[in-house]
């Protein structure tokens, strides 16, 4: 029996996933902090960065919030090493969501962040260099926006993003150009009732982007909020948010079972092809 018992614990080992780890790499002027996600085995693996949204990383148990880890632990178990950077805590800056002034903007510091992660993973020997996509969800989301726009790619020679996944991105700013482009393929996951961040302004941008042939698409669930994809979040509002789709900084929050089901099968399946 023991013998039997020992077989299954080397067997639970050698399966099971290894335990997220804290890291630290090289930022634009700061060392950036991380949580790494990996798989068990050797690789080389196709990676993921993961951009937090304006509340941060971490919940105010100071653990990694639910829709992180439900993320991180998901794309773990289908073959990614996932890298979350935190934004927010080596610059000595909490919750950004209801400050209009911020001092990681998603057009420029969230940016740099995204790249640094990048560059991180591709030194690594576990770690596929051409495979390594980009994903964000509201303030990280609309970084995702400029990280893959035309124009903005890392001059380090190394591979850009394979792919890009934004959730419920800010997409006003960047519609209102009408010339934003993709230079690589990119989905925008979003909410018809999104009152944060509206889906209108996404849908506008991707039509134009489509017109100009970049490879844009966008997935919108019918009455589904923002943060619609987290674990059982359940339905509240928020106030004295800096910024919402009518500028009276009032939106709801809650997670939307179907368009949670999608999407947990949607995101794999866009990574893998």
């Amino acid at each position: 029996m023991s013998r039997l018992r020992n077989a299954l614990a080397a067997l639970a080992a050698a399966t099971s996933p290894a335990a997220a780890e804290t890291v630290k790499f090289p930022g634009d002027g700061l060392t950036l902090t991380g949580v790494l996600y990996r798989p068990a085995g050797a690789g080389p693996f196709p990676a993921v960065v993961a951009l937090h949204g304006c509340a941060g990383l971490y919940g105010r148990d100071g653990k990694l919030s639910p829709r992180h880890a439900d993320w991180a632990e998901r794309l773990e178990q289908q073959g990614f090493i996932v890298l979350l950077p935190d934004s927010f805590g080596p610059r000595g800056a909490e919750s950004q969501c209801r400050t209009a002034d911020r001092v990681t903007r998603p057009s420029r510091e969230r940016v740099a962040d995204a790249l640094a992660a990048k560059a991180y993973l591709q030194a690594r020997a576990d770690v596929k260099a051409n495979a390594v996509s980009l994903l964000g969800w509201s303030n990280g989301g609309s970084a995702v926006l400029y990280a893959v726009e035309r124009g903005r790619g890392a001059e380090d020679g190394k591979p850009d993003f394979a792919k890009a996944i934004a959730f419920y991105p800010g997409c006003r700013v960047p519609a209102e150009r009408e010339n934003w482009r993709a230079r690589l393929p990119i989905l925008i996951l979003i909410g018809a009732a999104d009152d944060w961040t509206p889906a209108g302004p996404c849908q506008d941008l991707v039509a134009t982007a489509q017109k100009l042939g970049a490879p844009a698409s966008i997935t919108v669930y019918p009455g589904a909020y923002h943060d619609f994809d987290p674990p059982n979040l359940p339905l509240r509002t928020h106030k004295g948010l800096a910024y919402t789709g009518d500028g009276r900084g009032v939106a709801h929050t809650g997670t939307d079972p179907a368009a949670r089901a999608d999407a947990l099968q949607r995101v794999p399946a866009f990574l893998a092809r």
